[in-house]
């Protein structure tokens, strides 16, 4: 049942005056349940539970909180169609994708539980004590990662589960052993309410201690703030808009103690075509595209909002059969109408730019906050010159710049900003004559991709997800797979520490059976 109120650890409070309804994009009209922001009161007593919290939960063991993870993912499940009608109603996204989210939202928890049960993910690091080196002893050293402290969350607009109340970050966060404090996205406040009533439940059920998990309604920006500004806070964990991510940096950054802040931003995902690859298979390509750029609505992180071509009948063909597909396309629902109205007007104002020429748009009227889908074109002179063609249109809107030249197209990546993903489409063999034009976009990307699309991020140790800035605030750190864990620790050394006071990862007798790094040796050996 949604109650509209904040979970402040296990309790549920709505001290508030200030309210606001989710809304249905697809009805075109407001949600039932009235939700209640969190008061200056309620955000100190979820930072301090969390705080205390972190006392206990930092020392839980492995095995107990993959326990934690798993109950997680079981509450969840158990929320069953509730949640799913709860979602669809919130977002205009349908059965499916609700139920493909919820899945991957569930695998990310329990490959966290199965990471911390086994225990190596700590990177033990052994140098025992050599009291006879000359010309002088050294000192016995142990070191592995341990929790910074409680982490804020913010839910992201365009996942209602897997980047949000038990997404992704707060999986991570948790199993590192930081209490997380989630600031729930207004557009999906129902959907984060049930979810975190599962969370809740798992933890009072493997007895998990009070404030290792809050979630807070707020339908401004003022109550994150508070969080990312109180002295208790350690990390934040943040999905969405340049502007927002940035402004969560600087303020973070102001602090007397600045903290991290691990903001996954926005990113036009550039797709280079190098000539061959469009020869005998630009419809084919186009069709893929197309698929591709309106996927979701447009409303991936990893949507292709820019394709780099050299100009040539291939990549002629390509933009004109792009232009056919994407118009076949039936328009889909976007996840508000401020976000609607957002793409509408970020659209318009490519478009408007001087030589960018549409080249595809649906024109005829579609039904309330559904997005007409376009495709652009334009010469690589006036992209380069022209920094506004640069920006994100978040939606299913792609742009096609046709370059002069190899050197052109160089040039053209390597003033881009930091992005997520870029792609090479290249023909076998191709790809070895522009070694300088991928080595450009390897430079300018946090994942390259070959004969592919970018939409679509797998859930695997291998994945990166982030990338330069401003695709991300720190690019050695990923969002999605096991290393996601890493932005919520930190290296921690024992010197000549004894060993029955050494945490379980460090003593000799290796009690977890955990793979460690001896005398610059991988063992599972005890001392």
């Amino acid at each position: 049942m949604i109650t509209g109120k904040n979970y402040i650890g296990n309790s549920l409070s709505g001290k508030g005056t200030i309210t606001y309804k989710t809304y249905n994009p697809k009805s075109n009209s407001e949600n039932e349940t009235t939700f209640t922001e969190a008061t200056a009161e309620e955000i100190e007593e979820a930072v301090n539970l969390a705080s205390e919290a972190f006392k206990e939960f930092q020392t839980i063991s492995g095995p107990k909180k993959a326990a934690f993870l798993n109950a997680i993912a079981d509450e969840i499940l158990a929320l069953d169609d509730e949640l799913v009608q709860t979602y669809m109603s919130e977002s205009g996204l349908p059965e499916g994708r609700a139920k493909g989210e919820r899945g991957r939202t569930i695998g990310q928890l329990r490959t966290f539980a199965a990471l911390v049960e086994e225990g190596s993910w700590v990177e033990a690091r052994i140098d025992p004590a050599q009291p006879n080196r000359e010309p002088r002893p050294r000192v016995d050293v142990r070191k592995m990662l341990v929790p910074i402290g409680p982490i804020v969350v913010f839910g992201a607009s365009n996942f209602p589960l897997a980047y949000s109340t038990a997404g992704g970050d707060t999986a991570s966060a948790l199993a590192s052993g930081c209490p997380v404090i989630v600031k729930s996205h207004p557009m999906h406040a129902g959907t984060g309410e049930l979810v975190a009533s599962a969370i809740q439940k798992a933890a009072e059920k493997t007895d998990m201690p009070n404030g290792v998990f809050s979630n807070l309604n707020s339908s401004g920006i003022e109550v994150g703030q508070q969080l990312v500004a109180h002295p208790k806070v350690k990390g934040v964990g943040f999905t969405g808009s340049i502007r927002g991510g940035r402004a969560l940096l600087d303020l973070a950054a102001k602090r007397p103690e600045p903290i991290p802040v691990f903001a996954e931003m926005g990113s036009i995902n550039p797709v280079v075509f190098l000539p061959k690859s469009l020869e005998t298979k630009a419809e084919t390509w186009a069709k893929t595209y197309a698929g591709s750029i309106t996927l979701g609505t447009g409303q991936f992180c990893t949507n292709p909002g820019l394709i780099l071509g050299i100009k040539s009948e291939g990549l002629t063909s390509f933009i004109d059969t792009l232009s056919n597909e994407i118009i076949q396309i039936a328009p889909k629902c976007m996840l508000h109408p401020n976000i609607h109205a957002a793409y509408t007007n970020n659209k318009l104002q490519a478009l408007d730019q001087n030589n960018v020429i549409t080249v595809a748009a649906i024109t005829e009227t579609v039904t309330e906050n559904y997005a007409q889908q376009a495709v652009a074109t334009v010469d690589g002179k006036t992209f380069l010159e022209n920094k506004t063609l640069h920006e994100e249109v978040f939606g299913p809107f792609s742009l096609v710049v046709q370059c002069e030249n190899a050197a052109e197209l160089e040039e053209i990546i390597a003033n881009l900003e930091g992005q997520l993903t870029g792609t090479i489409i290249s023909e076998e063999n191709e790809v070895s004559s522009y070694e300088s034009v991928v080595q450009a976009l390897a430079s300018r990307v946090g994942r390259i991709i070959f004969n592919g699309v970018p939409t679509g991020v797998e859930v695997v140790p291998a994945m990166l997800h982030g990338g330069p800035y401003p695709a991300s605030t720190d690019s050695r750190f990923t969002a999605v797979g096991r290393d996601a864990i890493k932005r919520w620790v930190r290296p921690f050394s024992y010197q000549d520490w004894p060993n029955e006071l050494l945490p379980d990862e460090l003593k000799n007798e290796n009690p977890l059976g955990i793979l460690r790094l001896v005398n610059d040796q991988e063992t599972t050996d005890k001392l």
